[in-house]
């Protein structure tokens, strides 16, 4: 295992301004968020010139690319064409590791079974490995249907987030609901290949490094019972009342205690 951190960190940056900074701050490996939301690197900027992508995300410092996070606006046919232009530039950056969202609640089942598979076929033509990432608001944000998606979807995996389970228990809980993935997530370890962290309590997504309640320590030791070699990719956003260079750094120095 090895620390990275997501160029999420510092969402408001430029591609490279936020790259340095997480130089600065000793990271040596970082995951690039390919947002349309982003200000620093966008689907629509890198496809409308492929080789100019291609540079743009090669100039990383020396820094190692852990993996892509993609989010694509496009819809329908061109949202697969536009897929397929990330998977090649994937392949020609030698990044393995794409995690792309899951649909909002309320998607019928077998839709999102369809699309998953498709994204899947199309990255492993590149090369290329899907992860869908744990979200709020969205199917993958119960571990237990994230594990349906993996046993009906062949070779996707999962970007696992311990901060989403945790904080949507608590909500489905306050709301009078139960959700069933609520006491853990043990059930999707096998299929994970990518993790985000920030610290994180029950009715707070992000907080304060310490003062959480995501238990690193016993994460760390369930990854490697299950032979995890890849990334812990810190995916913090800055907080008004805190330093977030030292958050960042609490969060790297900790994490690399662990491993």
């Amino acid at each position: 295992m090895f620390v990275a951190a997501s160029t999420r960190c510092w969402p408001d940056l430029e591609l490279q301004a936020s790259i340095e900074l997480l130089q600065d701050l000793d990271f040596t490996a970082i995951e690039i968020a390919i947002h349309e939301s982003s200000a620093h690197c966008r689907p629509s900027d890198v496809l409308s010139d492929e080789d100019r992508g291609i540079q743009l995300l090669r100039h990383t410092h020396r820094l190692e690319i852990s993996g892509y996070s993609v989010e694509l606006e496009s819809t329908g046919e061109q949202h697969y064409t536009d897929f397929e232009g990330i998977c090649r530039i994937a392949k020609a950056t030698k990044v393995v590791n794409i995690a792309v969202p899951s649909s909002e609640k309320g998607t019928p089942f077998n839709e999102e079974v369809e699309h998953l598979r498709r994204l899947v076929k199309i990255a492993e033509g590149e090369g290329v490995r899907v992860n869908v990432r744990s979200m709020l608001g969205c199917l993958s944000e119960d571990p237990d249907t994230l594990l349906v998606l993996c046993n009906n979807v062949d070779g996707l995996g999962v970007t696992l987030d311990p901060s989403v389970p945790l904080v949507a228990a608590h909500e489905n809980a306050s709301a009078g609901k139960t959700m069933a993935g609520g006491k853990g997530f043990d059930q999707i370890l096998k299929f994970v290949h990518n993790v985000h962290l920030r610290d994180t309590r029950k009715d707070a997504f992000q907080v304060s490094v310490g003062q959480g309640e995501v238990d690193y320590g016993k994460l760390v030791t369930q990854l490697e019972r299950e032979k995890y070699t890849r990334a812990l990719t810190i995916d913090m956003t800055p907080m008004d009342e805190h330093d977030h260079r030292v958050e960042l750094r609490k969060l790297r120095r900790l994490l690399e205690t662990l491993i």
